[in-house]
């Protein structure tokens, strides 16, 4: 087979895989809600954009370059309202550099992948973080590698990225952090042959469905195993993933007419909040149109030291309303990252009629106007106009 025959049945196939997947998603075990076809197929194209430009684009460790994905519009396995996501293409026995400036941003974690979670082979072997090299905001830094430079970090066997989590605590319209990567071992730039873009139209082909395929099943899976407007009496840490990462996971099933009060304790961690998402595509309740999500610098604690979350689809007139844009069905999930103690959020739940939610609430819970919360708005979008500006 030519360069070009090996090339031209490897985009046939992505072409085929396309069509099926393009009626596969709009079918069971896909949601079925209003509107759930449209967001599947949608979420089949935000996927197409993200791992196609990976796999093709940024396939080559000796001329990495940052993809971004987990935006506003290339989302998949429940990415976090308050970061910026970037991967680079790296591997053992070469070296590197990274160099940026913090700007508005307040921490982040460079973690060395083995994979990403829908991947048969996954997992992080290493993680560097802001806040341990005592960056702040504004800060310029520079981070090594491989190598046995002093201070480089090691790159473990079987790391295929370095992935950035940048961190925005609050959500105000400032300048956002940059990254460049250089490999400092670079090799003359490859001619791209037909079975090389074969190999990486095909890998992403496996990511795609992979990622579609397998979120899906983890919240089908999940919620099977849980009770509705409920959360488990267990932190879940994940395997493999982020040794510094707790979560409490809780699915609802509302009524327009009710509303979810989520009462926790305030964690002991250096980062904590709670994220409303969508089933199915394992996607943000859309973080542009409405206040989904709230970390430790958006959230009100009460008198009582505890924090109270009301998730519903129609403003309650209250501090901490997380908005589920009408959704019957979807994820709260509660985070805290590098705890300093034992106090985890230990969650309960109650859900009320939305006529009723003041009264179950304490008597000094603030309440916010919807001019107040129109202006909360258009400050988050500002700073997302910001923090994805290009």
């Amino acid at each position: 087979m030519s360069d070009i025959s090996a090339a031209v049945e490897a985009w046939d196939e992505w072409c085929d895989l396309l069509k099926r997947m393009g009626r596969e998603v709009v079918a069971s075990p896909y949601p079925t809600d209003d509107g759930g076809d449209m967001e599947m197929l949608e979420h089949l194209a935000d996927n197409v954009e993200g791992f196609l430009g990976w796999e093709v684009f940024h396939a080559d460790p000796t001329r990495p370059f940052f993809n971004r994905q987990n935006d506003l519009t290339v989302q998949w396995g429940g990415p976090n309202a308050d970061n910026v996501y970037r991967h680079a293409r790296i591997e053992p026995g070469r070296r590197y550099r990274i160099t940026g400036n913090m700007h508005g941003c307040d921490d982040f974690i460079i973690a060395l992948r083995a994979g990403f979670m829908h991947n048969d082979i996954w997992g992080t072997k290493s993680t560097i973080t802001a806040h341990d090299l005592g960056l702040a905001r504004h800060d310029d830094f520079e981070i090594l590698l491989g190598g046995d430079e002093p201070g480089a970090v090691a790159i473990p066997d079987g790391v295929l990225s370095a992935s950035i989590r940048e961190y925005y605590f609050d959500w105000t319209a400032d300048e956002p952090a940059f990254f460049t990567i250089e490999c400092l071992d670079p090799e003359p730039a490859p001619v791209l042959d037909g079975p090389t873009f074969a190999n990486r139209v095909r890998r992403a082909m496996m990511q795609m469905t992979d990622s579609i395929e397998r979120w899906n099943a983890y919240m089908v899976m999940n919620r099977a195993e849980r009770i509705d407007n409920t959360f488990t009496n267990r932190t879940l840490e994940v395997s493999k993933g982020l040794s510094m990462a707790r979560y409490e996971f809780c699915f609802w099933d509302l009524e327009p007419d009710q509303a979810l009060i989520v009462t926790a304790e305030v964690p002991e961690a250096h980062y904590w909040g709670a994220q409303l998402y969508m089933m199915g595509t394992f996607e943000l309740v859309d973080t542009y149109a409405h206040i989904s999500c709230r970390n430790q610098t958006q959230t009100t604690i009460s008198s009582d030291g505890k924090v109270r979350y009301v998730v519903c689809g129609t403003d309650p007139g209250l501090a901490n309303w997380l908005d589920n844009a009408n959704r019957r069905n979807g994820l709260c999930t509660l985070r805290w990252f590098w705890p300093t103690g034992d106090q985890a959020m230990a969650p309960t739940t109650e859900v009320v009629p939305l006529a009723d939610v003041a009264a179950a609430l304490p008597d000094d819970h603030p309440a916010v106007t919807p001019q107040e919360h129109a202006v909360d708005l258009a400050a988050r979008q500002a700073h997302l106009r910001h923090r994805f500006r290009t």
